[in-house]
């Protein structure tokens, strides 16, 4: 990302000088042009020695300077527009990088977010203000896979209620197949997407290498947020991985914790 950065800045300043000098070059041509049709009408007017009209090699030399120049003129003003379209494209693509990084950033600060706790709850929180934040998703679930019953169920939702959603069986329906296959699902057309909560706008596998724990099923887009940008698919390959390791590691916390516990009571009640 930052050899793109350091690409894009050369790229821009050499822009600048071609524009500088182009510009420098044109005002150069058109003083030039104005000299020479001033000594055209000069000749013009003043008659030649003979008292006939100027010499008419001068006059053809002068016309002929003239419209090279018009013509060097000219291409030097198409070069200008050429340089001024691509500066205006290679903005655009410093804006859309400067967003990639941000974003890239903001997601590294919230990957951390996600590692530093083992509380499963706090957890479920932080993935919902990632996905609120860095995705602008405004209803979603996140569906966690039960391995014994292959079935799939809501442990967290964001603007509809966790009852709303169904229990998906592994391999039934968008989810269910999502889940089983480890792919993305996008709808092609976000405009035109009624919430189906058995068909999401976008499902993606929470997953450990191959191993799919659950699912993230996004319903609806905030107002603000009209369609997905590239960054938005690699935001949600990272936070895919990132999510999954968290849940399944406080998980295997949150079960020891409680085993330890039980058997703490246990050797408690043994030696009371």
């Amino acid at each position: 990302m930052q050899k793109d950065d350091d690409r894009l800045t050369s790229r821009g300043e050499e822009f600048l000088q071609v524009f500088k000098k182009g510009a420098e070059f044109t005002q150069d041509l058109m003083r030039e042009n104005e000299r020479l049709r001033y000594r055209l009408l000069e000749l013009e007017k003043t008659p030649s020695p003979g008292g006939g009209d100027p010499p008419a090699q001068e006059v053809r030399r002068l016309s002929e300077r003239i419209a090279d120049l018009e013509a060097e003129k000219q291409e030097i003003l198409d070069r200008i527009r050429q340089v001024e379209e691509e500066n205006h494209d290679f903005a655009a693509r410093y804006l859309e990088i400067e967003d990639e990084n941000n974003n890239l950033a903001n997601l590294y600060i919230a990957s951390y977010q996600l590692h530093s706790t083992l509380d499963f709850c706090e957890v479920l929180q932080i993935i919902t203000e990632i996905i609120i934040n860095l995705i602008g998703a405004e209803e979603f679930a996140i569906l966690l896979l039960d391995e014994k019953s292959d079935e799939l169920q809501a442990v967290a939702t964001e603007g509809v209620e966790r009852e709303q959603i169904p229990v998906v069986r592994l391999g039934k329906g968008v989810i269910g197949q999502v889940a089983q296959s480890g792919e993305n699902h996008f709808v092609s057309d976000v405009d035109d997407y009624q919430r189906d909560f058995l068909s999401p706008m976008v499902c993606i596998p929470l997953k450990i290498k191959e191993h799919v724990i659950g699912v993230l099923a996004i319903y609806k887009l905030l107002v603000q947020k009209k369609e997905f940008a590239p960054v938005d698919y690699e935001l949600f390959t990272l936070l895919a991985g990132h999510a999954a390791t968290a849940i399944f590691s406080s998980r295997l916390y949150s079960d020891s914790e409680r085993k330890l516990s039980t058997i703490q009571g246990f050797i408690d009640l043994l030696t009371k």
